[in-house]
């Protein structure tokens, strides 16, 4: 089995955070959200390849991280783009891949910013056990926040319907960016040459569901989809699970240190009261009050009190700036 991790996404909600950075290399308590995957991968026999699929932009960037992450399965498979407006879409992008890098086996297609809480593994096995398109799918509790997925309707976990982002969602049982195709279910040149969407990989699901069977992973344990700044504090939170971490050579002077906080190497806090926030390295924070919060390396924020706030790397902001 070969696997595929998407890491192609220009990340623009998370902008400035994400503007020069791959968000699958954001850090989630002491690791990143990719490396959770990629050890998953490496501890799995049955998974011979990996092929990290990005852009020209950040292509350099991931070449550096994987030369020095200790992991020997991933490589990468770039595409020729470097703006987001130039992207092929998902199901273009997954079809180039298998040409170009001569894809013909059962193929894992993994999306690099999802933070999963179930095994790989156990995903695997149940794929393996059916023998047909798997994708996996968690019940997100509301129709209304079900309006932003890939809706499902299935019997037992036989996939019988499939609406992508649905106006009015007939459930709340979403598939995410997690599947398993078979090697004869490889079928994206089919599919694009047919005139669909070559964006959202559920557009492909649901052509699946119409021409072939597809199966249903159903799980419980935790999952989010890190796609903004909400929806990254919210995995940084369920890593840290209240607590918080700080770099040995983080210099935290005359502060309280609350509720899943991120404070990384070189950066100084003094005088200030930070929770659900996260301080890069080198950044500065002194005299604050800072909850739920991103300040990027190398920013300095100076006597303020802030509240979601994004402040870009090498930022200054401080009381009347």
């Amino acid at each position: 089995m070969k696997a595929v991790v998407l890491a192609g996404g220009y990340a623009t909600r998370l902008w400035p955070i994400t503007r020069h950075r791959p968000k699958m290399l954001l850090p989630v308590g002491d690791t990143t959200v990719v490396d959770r995957i990629f050890a998953e991968l490496e501890a799995d026999d049955r998974v011979d390849e990996v092929f990290v699929s990005t852009n020209a932009a950040f292509a350099e960037e991931f070449e550096s991280y994987l030369a020095e992450s200790g992991f020997a399965k991933p490589t990468l498979s770039v595409e020729e783009t470097t703006e987001e407006d130039e992207k092929f879409g998902v199901v273009g992008a997954l079809a180039q891949l298998v040409d170009r890098e001569g894809v013909d086996d059962d193929l894992l297609v993994v999306a690099g910013d999802n933070l999963i809480g179930f095994d790989l593994a156990e995903f695997i096995d149940f794929f393996e056990s059916v023998g047909t398109p798997t994708l996996a799918a968690y019940d997100v509790g509301s129709t209304e926040k079900a309006r932003s997925y890939g809706v499902i309707d299935v019997e037992g976990d036989r996939v019988v319907g499939f609406e992508e982002k649905p106006d009015e969602p007939p459930s709340s049982l979403v598939s995410i960016a997690c599947y398993a195709f078979p090697r004869e279910s490889l079928r994206f040149e089919e599919y694009l040459a047919g005139g669909n969407n070559p964006d959202e990989p559920g557009w492909y699901v649901k052509w699946l569901v119409e021409n072939d069977t597809v199966h249903a992973f159903p799980f419980d344990e935790a999952w989010f989809d890190i796609g903004t700044p909400e929806s990254y504090l919210e995995a940084v939170a369920w890593a840290l699970d209240g607590d918080s971490l700080v770099a040995d050579d983080a210099t935290i002077v005359d502060s309280e240190i609350g509720a899943n906080v991120h404070v990384m190497s070189g950066a100084r806090v003094v005088d200030s009261r930070l929770e659900d926030t996260v301080v890069f390295p080198d950044a500065t924070v002194i005299d604050c009050e800072i909850y739920d919060s991103i300040i990027d390396e190398a920013a300095r924020v100076e006597e303020l009190d802030l509240a979601g706030a994004l402040l870009g790397a090498h930022s200054q902001l401080t009381n009347g700036a």
